[in-house]
């Protein structure tokens, strides 16, 4: 049977079934409510016509493309893939839009090193030292924000967060500095045990919590709002340790990255940058 005549039908029993089926493959919480928040998306998509077909996908690729942007196109059409792949219909799989790597950073969002200070600064003044310990210990070992509840009090003793994330274990270093000014945090805190960045209830900061605290800085920083966010954060971070080590290999390592494309799309610079370099080579 040809692939373009084969047709699925779909209910509401193998949406739940699909949590379990991630869940069961160890992804992250986060992956699991992307995937899940997408195929809700292709469910409405579908409306009560359930049948599934291979035009029926590359209409809601089409549909998608006029509605979302590429990248976030591309991103929910992985999540449909792997829905197909569960469905046991992994040949009716549709092929993501082709995207054109930008290889220059975008300026107007790239927070700078003197702009991250601020920020500390900012954090300090307003007597938050939990958000300007949390924010210099994303910054200064360029972890993701969903790794920092792995910083917990014996993690930090022993000078190495080690971080289980997609079947994958890696070991997270820090500088020595910042392992003293932990220590010292949770020692004023009487903090003696579990997670060191909590909310009031004894929860792990997670990303909204920690985006929002960071945003209210922005008056007092000097900084604008587009630029703050966690993952900006790591982004510095790999800048900085590309411009003083040119070790890109290294990098990926740290960043816990499997290949080396996605550190190019880290250590990008402005084209700005790359400008002032052309003119340094005085061949014009």
């Amino acid at each position: 049977m040809r692939r373009e005549n084969i047709c699925i039908t779909i209910n509401d029993e193998d949406l739940q079934e699909f949590r379990i089926y991630l869940y069961e493959r160890e992804n992250s919480e986060a992956t699991i409510r992307k995937y899940m928040t997408d195929i809700r998306t292709f469910y409405r998509f579908l409306d009560k016509n359930r049948d599934v077909s291979k035009q029926c996908l590359v209409d809601y690729k089409n549909w998608l493309a006029g509605n979302y942007a590429v990248s976030s196109v591309n991103s929910m059409l992985v999540a449909l893939n792997q829905f197909l792949v569960f469905l046991e219909a992994g040949t009716l799989k549709v092929k993501r839009l082709n995207v054109q790597r930008n290889l220059f950073a975008i300026q107007d969002k790239e927070l700078s090193k003197e702009e991250y200070h601020h920020l500390l600064k900012a954090a300090e003044e307003k007597g938050k030292p939990a958000l300007s310990l949390m924010i210099e210990t994303i910054c200064s070992t360029g972890i993701r924000v969903s790794e920092l509840s792995y910083f917990t009090v014996d993690s930090i003793k022993q000078g190495r967060i080690q971080v289980q994330n997609k079947g994958k274990t890696r070991i997270i270093l820090m500088p020595k500095a910042l392992k003293m000014k932990l220590l010292y945090f949770v020692q004023k805190q009487h903090i003696t045990k579990g997670c060191v960045f909590v909310t009031r209830t004894g929860k792990p900061k997670n990303r909204s919590n920690i985006w929002a605290e960071m945003k209210a800085l922005h008056r007092e920083a000097g900084v604008d709002a587009v630029k703050i966010f966690p993952h900006n954060l790591r982004h510095l971070f790999a800048r900085v340790y590309y411009a003083a080590t040119n070790d890109i290999a290294g990098l990926a390592d740290l960043l816990g990255h499997s290949s080396l494309e996605v550190t190019r799309i880290y250590t990008s610079a402005t084209s700005q940058t790359y400008q002032k370099r052309l003119e340094m080579l005085g061949l014009v």
